[in-house]
């Protein structure tokens, strides 16, 4: 067997072509994502939080070596995006792994 067919084998038996574009789509359903969080989501709750600037806050840790941050906003930010992909891959695979109900035989 050549390595051509080896490897049109493997790519049949392992369903890699399946997986590379579930990773292409899982890829741009990220940003698309993303975008709805940060252009329409995040404004309604920078109106809810005072100064509207909340992916800035953060807490000022200083010692006698230096200033560090930890960056609470950009935590939170990132916790959203993660909660709505979660939730929006759930709702995906729930659909299309729906099973059919069995019929009832009279």
């Amino acid at each position: 067997m050549s390595m051509i067919n080896e490897f049109m084998e493997f790519l049949k038996k392992y369903q890699v072509m399946g997986l590379a574009v579930a990773f292409i789509i899982g890829g741009a359903a990220s940003k698309l994502v993303s975008a709805m969080v940060n252009d329409l989501i995040m404004p309604i709750v920078g109106l809810l939080v005072p100064g509207g600037d909340w992916r800035n806050i953060a807490i000022s840790l200083t010692n006698e070596v230096g200033k560090n941050e930890l960056k609470i906003g950009d935590f939170i930010g990132a916790v959203i995006d993660f909660v709505i992909i979660a939730a929006v891959v759930f709702m995906i695979v729930k659909f299309i792994m729906k099973e059919k109900e069995p019929t009832k035989k009279v």
